[in-house]
């Protein structure tokens, strides 16, 4: 009968969640001894750009030389599937048996999808909270047809050293900022999918992301350039945005339309902006499309100090509008306020220009 034991329901979901998260100052000197808690054995590869050796990559191979593991460098100069190629070959022939990415996005991606091919343990280590694919499952690597965004597998341990972070360009703090406020967008899509096509939503992750958002949004009169406090909340927020995936077991909970609009711009513009800040751009005006408070966006944006117009990041109207109308066609399976057929170019010049954005 229905209600017995063991009948009626059929529910199931694995989630993959770091096991280690460390925040604060000087965090960077806590990588050793995560590792040894991990139980992280020699050799483990340190992947990095020129400028995050320097400012922690250093650091970071000295902390595991001290707890007795031992250590190579690689540095890469984009984050591109060549690069993961001759990272897993690296992997492979010298038997790494972990991948540490140290920097932004580049090193981290690379380092996390090549460890994902190879099997092995991955660790992240921002040096800027630039955005929340520090710490998710996926990767945004280039490749032959542009930039692409892939399956991979979280950080087995996050480490995010606020001292370092705080002495980031804050330009890439505010653009962190805007991705976790891109937040309310995407679940705003995510529930209309839900009432629209029967899309299932995760109340626990859609909750989860939604607060994040809403803590940087009326958090954004203290987020300040150089102040470590700053980085600190930006860091939790990346931290429980990338969390809300994982309960997801997809970016549904940060990624909607937004996120369709600077995909496409990436592959229209001629230099495309910072990730979160052309997310930014996008959910002032997904939010005018939604009917919500647009205007509440555009104000938290502006005083962390993240672009809400084109020209400030030097795109044009014409990228703009082209990136409205193609957006939808990103990818087609995930149904947002852009709907099956995407803008219309009336429709597009109107929503970027009664925003503001052009």
């Amino acid at each position: 009968m229905p209600g017995e034991p063991g009948q009626g329901f059929d529910k199931s979901r694995s989630m993959e969640l770091p096991r280690i998260v460390v925040i604060g100052h000087r965090a960077v000197e806590e990588t050793g001894r995560v590792s040894r808690r991990l139980h992280l054995r020699s050799p483990a590869l340190i992947v990095e750009d020129p400028i995050t050796r320097k400012v922690a990559g250093n650091r970071v191979g000295q902390a595991l030389q001290e707890e007795g593991i031992e250590v190579d460098h690689h540095i890469i100069e984009e984050a591109s599937l060549r690069e993961v190629d001759v990272v897993g070959t690296l992997l492979e022939d010298r038997g790494f048996t972990a991948v540490l990415g140290v920097g932004g996005g580049r090193p981290i991606d690379v380092a996390k999808y090549a460890s994902f091919q190879q099997g092995i343990p991955f660790l992240s280590l921002p040096t800027a909270a630039s955005h929340d694919g520090l710490v998710s499952a996926n990767a945004s690597l280039l490749g032959p047809k542009g930039k692409t965004s892939l399956a991979a597998h979280v950080p087995l341990a996050v480490i995010m050293d606020t001292e370092i972070i705080a002495a980031s360009p804050h330009r890439l703090l505010a653009s962190g900022c805007a991705d976790v406020i891109s937040n309310v967008t995407a679940v705003k899509d995510w529930k209309l999918a839900n009432r629209l096509r029967n899309e299932a939503v995760s109340s626990s992750a859609a909750t989860l992301s939604e607060m994040t958002a809403r803590m940087i949004i009326e958090g954004a009169p203290s987020i300040k350039p150089g102040l470590e406090e700053s980085a600190w909340n930006v860091c939790k927020a990346l931290v429980s945005s990338g969390v809300a995936m994982s309960i997801a077991g997809s970016s549904r909970p940060a990624s909607g339309s937004e996120h369709l609009f600077s995909h496409a711009l990436d592959r229209l513009a001629g230099e495309p902006a910072l990730h979160g800040e052309q997310v930014g751009l996008g959910t002032i005006m997904m939010m005018f499309l939604h009917g919500g408070n647009w205007e509440e966006i555009r104000d938290a944006l502006e005083l962390i100090g993240a672009p809400i117009t084109a020209e400030a990041v030097g795109l044009s109207s014409k990228e703009i509008t082209a990136a409205l109308i193609h957006a939808h066609e990103v990818k087609p399976d995930r149904y947002t306020i852009l709907g099956d057929k995407g803008l219309s170019p009336e429709a597009a010049k109107r929503v970027a220009t009664l925003t503001g954005v052009i």
